[in-house]
């Protein structure tokens, strides 16, 4: 396996295990109320959210690293949503890692094309520190509800069972919030999950009245060196890949601090029936 290869793999696994974990560490009463279910399938995850308000969360990834994707694992996963009765979900899997007969699979399982994202790594010694005049640093166990409440504000989600799923997760010793404040005021959340030698920068969002002041970078920052801090060489992320034209500035962020985009992975979307024309 080459160096980009071993990147790709990390990178991918990582981001599949946070994703499983905030899912399947939900209370009981979130997770029926959500209708949620979670399993281990093909060396990635299977995450279906049958009430999902968002959209978002009923996802499947991590695939093509342990075992090849294949038709019938592809058909495994929709018939596992299926019977879950999940309306519709999103396949997540890196573009070296799709079979030839990709086209063919997504035709039979009515598998489209959407939006695009970026991955990013960096070695953590190489990145560059980033700068704000808030007060940055770890989310103390005590403030993991306000942690949740910022993260899904920010990200225009309902608080209603979201909240404590997050606030729930980040209680696993791999996950570690971190916030920024103004004065008293939590205005920006981010979170840290440590996977082995790769620290996954994820769930990174600032509040609408603190944006443009340097929240998310300084929080790229800490949360780098509490990678480094728990034996971590690597950091990873993802974002959306902006619209030709616009911009996306979790991307800039990333990028100013020194993440390098690995590559582009395209959300695949699975829907129980076929859109209307």
């Amino acid at each position: 396996m080459t160096a980009d290869q071993t990147m790709l793999a990390l990178a991918e696994q990582t981001e599949a295990e946070f994703m499983f974990q905030y899912e399947a560490g939900a209370p009981t009463d979130v997770r029926a109320a959500l209708g949620m279910t979670a399993t281990r399938m093909g060396g990635g995850v299977v995450l279906s959210m049958r009430h999902d308000p968002t959209g978002y969360w009923s996802k499947a990834l991590g695939f093509g690293v342990d075992e090849p994707v294949t038709a019938d694992l592809i058909a495994a996963v929709c018939d596992f949503y299926r019977a879950e009765a999940t309306p519709a979900a999103v396949l997540q899997i890196a573009p070296d890692l799709l079979p030839a007969d990709w086209d063919d699979i997504c035709a039979r399982e009515n598998i489209t094309g959407g939006s695009t994202w970026v991955k990013l790594a960096a070695e953590i010694e190489t990145l560059r520190p980033g700068h704000t005049d808030l007060r940055v640093g770890p989310v103390p166990a005590d403030l993991h509800g306000q942690w949740a409440s910022v993260v899904l504000r920010c990200f225009g989600m309902p608080e209603q069972h979201l909240g404590p799923m997050l606030a729930g997760a980040v209680r696993d010793p791999r996950f570690h919030p971190y916030a920024a404040w103004d004065g008293d005021e939590m205005v920006a959340a981010a979170n840290l999950f440590v996977h082995g030698t790769v620290g996954s920068l994820n769930t990174g969002a600032t509040l609408p009245s603190h944006r443009g002041r340097g929240a998310q970078s300084a929080l790229l920052t800490a949360r780098a060196a509490a990678a480094a801090r728990a034996g971590c060489l690597w950091v990873v992320s993802e974002t959306g890949r902006p619209d030709p034209g616009s911009s996306n500035p979790s991307l800039t962020n990333m990028l100013r601090v020194g993440l390098t985009p690995l590559y582009e992975r395209r959300n695949w979307v699975w829907r129980a029936e076929p859109t209307a024309s």
